[in-house]
């Protein structure tokens, strides 16, 4: 096949769209750096493709799959009806392979935006001890940078995206900057009522969704479900926030439907051009850069990194330390649910709009020396009186016997009574969890795919154990019953699968041993001084908090100094 090869060297050409990539776009060409953005996905045009004002019956899946609970097809309908096109577990031609006996699911975006477009949005910056996990407890390896020095970007993240919250003063949610929160639900005022009393803090959920107009986007106005896409761009998406706003500055350019094969480098050992699939022809192109910048997804961007062979780099590209692809890690995921009593047959009100919930409980016992197990987790509350088919309706309806009116009568008065908790706790890495380039597996243009290996630890059970028993004492104490006595007794069995919580992270570590790390704390490669990541895989450990905050946080650090540095002519 003739590969096409571009005559311009473009300045920075950065590989991925979503919070790391919109980031870097918008941050440089702020700062007055030309960028290329490759996207391995479309444009998207908001007012014509998103779904947000559509109703269920509009659809061809009824709505089914919305928010996660999939009952239409949990591999490729997983979000819902904007997502269900644009990305999933399984991609047409695009498969991945796990390891015997392991179990590993791949949730990839394939539009420009990336995950911003669709995820929770929850933003929660990471703790002073986060950065210090090792000298802690003596697991996993200490970052080499501190709270203190992403602060002043955490300042910078959430002044300019948008987040709500309240300030607490509670060490293991550090404050920031925030808009007003949205109000409780009532049953989220019920469950803050509960941990009340078990004395555990229920606080305002960290938003990227605005509630006051903010760099000319609007309030959110509460109009629909926001896992459809966000027309106002009340919420945070890097798309309509970073990517759009950029395109106007004339300093960026955006190449679509780019899936990146190869980094190529030269002589010296430096980047030199981003070998590309255009899946609009399936020919293959090269572009021409002076750098580069990985925010592909930490997975993706160890899959290119790897696939980037050369006599100088046999083992992958920047992986002289052997880390890249290792020290994969997600967020543990544990639910359990209860039908609350006081909230049956309440008058109906409008569940849907801001998305998530707004209120969540943060760590609270990360002081706390004696536990069986390391770490911790947070908690997100589920409820309300979501639209048909987003999950509760259905489960109420298995729940009871019958038919006719007497049967509708019994599933609308427990509609809206469903409460659910969701914990999302700490992954330790360990050394059976990673991936690697399978050796005789490729996608449809001929790319070597990603093997995964995954594995929880005794760490990870024990502290889903803990969700489950401090579940069950919350719902209980609203005065629900838990059924679900078999997660109560094994919680390893209702524990996430891995990637199924969309955290992965770690892939590329930051560190100050370069035989130890991929990357220095700049998340500039330790072997290619041009070679940059913004995306999850810097991160060198995975606390109780999502994890996208702190992407944004590091793509920004990490754009000053590039532009820093390319000022001063040192790449």
């Amino acid at each position: 096949m003739q590969i096409q090869r571009g005559g311009d060297v473009h300045d920075v050409v950065v590989i991925g769209s979503g919070a790391g990539g919109g980031t870097a776009a918008k941050v440089l060409t702020d700062l007055g750096v030309k960028v290329t953005l490759l996207e391995a996905g479309p444009m998207i045009t908001p007012y014509k493709d998103f779904k947000e004002h559509r109703w269920p019956y509009q659809v061809d899946h009824r709505g089914a799959g919305e928010g996660g609970v999939a009952y239409f097809d949990p591999l490729k309908n997983g979000f819902g009806y904007f997502a269900a096109s644009h990305g999933g577990w399984s991609l047409d031609g695009e498969p991945y392979t796990v390891a015997e006996g392991n179990k590993f699911m791949w949730f990839r975006s394939r539009v420009m935006g990336g995950r911003t477009l669709h995820y929770g949005r929850i933003s929660l910056r990471y703790a002073d001890y986060d950065f210090k996990p090792y000298s802690t407890d003596g697991l996993g390896t200490d970052w080499p940078l501190s709270y203190e020095d992403v602060a002043p970007y955490y300042d910078k993240a959430e002044d300019f995206i948008g987040v709500t919250g309240s300030r607490e003063g509670i060490r293991s949610a550090p404050d920031g900057i925030f808009q007003t929160p949205p109000p409780p639900r009532a049953h989220e005022v019920l469950i803050k009522k509960a941990c009340d009393r078990l004395k555990i803090p229920c606080i305002a959920s960290r938003l990227a969704i605005i509630t006051r107009g903010h760099n000319g986007r609007p309030a959110c106005h509460y109009c629909a479900q926001c896992g459809r896409g966000c027309i106002t761009a009340s919420n945070y998406s890097s798309l309509q926030v970073q990517i759009m706003p950029a395109l106007k500055s004339g300093q960026l350019t955006v190449i679509p439907y780019a899936m990146a094969r190869e980094l190529l480098t030269g002589p010296d050992g430096l980047v030199r051009a981003v070998s590309y699939i255009d899946k609009t022809t399936g020919q293959e192109r090269e572009i021409r850069c002076r750098r580069v910048v990985l925010a592909a997804s930490a997975c993706e961007s160890a899959r290119l990194l790897l696939n980037s062979k050369s006599g100088r780099f046999p083992n992958g590209l920047a992986n002289s330390s052997g880390m890249v692809g290792r020290n994969l890690m997600d967020s543990t995921g544990f639910a359990l649910s209860a039908t609350i009593p006081a909230l049956r047959g309440m008058p109906r009100y409008d569940s849907d709009g801001m998305g998530g919930s707004h209120l969540y409980i943060p760590w609270w016992l990360w002081d706390r020396k004696k536990k069986d197990f390391p770490r911790g987790y947070h908690v997100e509350l589920g409820g309300g009186f979501n639209m048909p088919g987003f999950g509760f309706v259905s489960s109420i309806a298995k729940e009871h016997e019958g038919y006719g009116s007497g049967l509708k009568q019994a599933i609308y008065e427990d509609y809206g009574a469903r409460v659910s908790l969701d914990g999302r706790g700490e992954m330790i890495p360990n050394a059976r969890t990673f991936c690697e380039i399978d050796p005789e597996v490729k996608d449809k243009w001929g790319i070597p795919v990603l093997k995964f290996h995954f594995e929880w630890t005794e760490h990870e059970i024990g502290q889903v154990r803990h969700m489950a028993r401090t579940f069950q004492e919350i719902l209980e104490t609203m005065g629900g019953k838990v059924t679900a006595t078999d997660h109560l007794r094994r919680a390893d069995a209702g524990i996430s699968t891995g990637g199924e919580i969309i955290h992965e992270i770690g892939t590329a570590r930051m560190g100050s041993d370069a035989k130890t790390s991929v990357l220095n704390k700049y998340s500039q490669a330790h072997d290619v001084k041009n070679l940059f990541i913004a995306d999850g895989a810097p991160l060198v450990s995975n606390p109780d908090k999502n994890p996208t905050l702190t992407i944004v946080a590091l793509a920004w650090r990490m754009s000053e100094y590039l532009a820093e540095e390319m000022r001063k002519g040192n790449v």
